[in-house]
């Protein structure tokens, strides 16, 4: 088996259903499998899926368990030399899955690779490539500066604005909405850390192959559409409080101990700040 998709359906199913179509759209050569797992959703998906894709494998969990742990529920059942993350809200163009498997072919540095995704109006999705958020990306970002000097490497470190869309090269790390991962990269660093439950865990596992001497790639041959909520939709409490959540675990994880005390307590601090006006701010949204 050449690649397997992982899915994740959580009360969206016709985007999960757009999204497996355009899998099965794809001009691919290769053999794949699509694993589906869902969260314990009240949209019909799962019993209806046997009449309309009854080649696609399904986990049906009791709960919501989060993104990364019902991912690694497909991954510890799949069989595939890729493994491809895939979110219910993305098309496929058709020749994407076969692009992205040759570039990975062609490439066996290459630990995880991820295409150009853009958001239906056309626009970049910049979170299909980006940097690490080190204290200095993080507070460049958090603060305007990479909107103000958009051509500057400094105040752009983590969303790479400096960098053209329409090249091929190396990165930190990808979005977990379309993430190749080659299988021994996976059996060297292990699954998703599930201490992160729906955002976080694709920058994580990024740092990891990365640290283990594998290569990261962004290569816009790849074209998907994102089909993600608007920033101005108002968010529920759970996901403004995770976003901020992941924030801490992987600063905890990864840079706690190469920081001075102050710096640490700083960086906490503006976490906290951050998550307060955001929760200001969706307040707002909905009395509004």
């Amino acid at each position: 088996m050449d690649l397997s998709i992982i899915i994740l359906n959580y009360n969206t199913k016709q985007l999960t259903l757009d999204a497996i179509q355009s899998v099965y759209d794809s001009e691919l050569s290769y053999s794949y499998e699509i694993i589906l797992v869902d969260n314990a959703s009240t949209d019909g998906l799962v019993e209806e899926m046997p009449a309309i894709y009854p080649q696609v494998r399904v986990i049906a969990n009791k709960e919501n368990v989060g993104f990364s742990r019902a991912n690694n529920q497909g991954i510890r059942i799949s069989e595939g030399r890729y493994i491809l993350l895939l979110n219910s809200d993305t098309v496929l163009e058709k020749d994407a899955l076969q692009k992205m498997i040759l570039f990975m072919d062609q490439h066996p540095e290459v630990g995880a690779g991820g295409g150009k995704l853009v958001l239906p109006d056309g626009s970049l999705d910049k979170a299909c490539r980006r940097g690490f958020p080190t204290p200095s990306a993080s507070f460049y970002y958090a603060f305007g500066f990479s909107k103000l000097f958009p051509d500057n490497p400094r105040f752009n470190q983590y969303q790479l604005g400096y960098l053209s869309p329409d090249e091929t090269y190396p990165v930190d790390c990808l979005v977990g909405a379309f993430m190749m991962v080659r299988r021994e990269a996976i059996d060297q660093v292990g699954l998703l850390d599930e201490e992160f439950f729906m955002y976080g865990e694709d920058i994580d596992w990024c740092y990891r192959i990365k640290q283990a001497g594998w290569e990261i790639y962004y290569y816009p041959e790849v074209k998907i559409t994102h089909y993600k909520g608007a920033s101005s939709r108002r968010k529920p409490w759970k996901i403004v409080y995770e976003f901020h959540r992941a924030m801490y675990l992987f600063h905890r994880k990864h840079y706690q101990k190469k920081y001075s005390a102050p710096m640490n307590m700083l960086v906490y601090s503006g976490i906290s700040v951050k998550l307060t006006l955001a929760i200001v701010s969706n307040g707002l949204k909905r009395l509004r």
